[in-house]
């Protein structure tokens, strides 16, 4: 499975500072990202989406859509703040937002723009009727 966002990404969305925060456990004070602690929230953000995602969608993708790497950094980033984050605060708001944004993707209420084709919908099927031959038509009540 390959992740739909990076270290990178988070850095650039959240700065270098958090994430150091975050992953350090050695050093005090904190002075590097753990890129361990980082690859497993990615991962475990990207195994969460996967599972709504997959749904409609062809993995691994090709090219990953923006939205869809800016669900899963929120979601890693609810990962790493673990029970840190505040109740109602922002990380938790937002990873709140992303799994939303994920489940309507599963529903087909959202539609991502893969390598510019959308999804293929969901076939239904066709009603058929059937009954008996019809007993009283106006050919057989003529002349009554």
């Amino acid at each position: 499975m390959t992740n739909f966002a990076t270290q990178q990404d988070l850095v650039d969305r959240f700065g270098s500072t958090e994430l150091v925060q975050l992953t350090d456990r050695v050093n005090r004070p904190p002075t590097t990202i753990e890129a361990t602690a980082v690859s497993q929230a990615l991962a475990d953000a990207s195994a969460l989406a996967s599972g709504y995602v997959g749904k409609f969608y062809k993995l691994p993708m090709a090219s990953v859509p923006q939205a869809l790497v800016r669900a899963t950094a929120d979601i890693a980033r609810f990962y790493l703040w673990g029970s840190k984050a505040e109740t109602d605060g922002e990380v938790e708001r937002n990873f709140k937002i992303a799994v939303a944004w994920l489940k309507d993707i599963s529903r087909g209420v959202v539609q991502l723009d893969v390598e510019g084709v959308a999804p293929a919908q969901p076939e239904g099927g066709s009603v058929q009727i059937s009954a008996p031959e019809r007993r009283f038509s106006r050919a057989s009540m003529r002349g009554l």
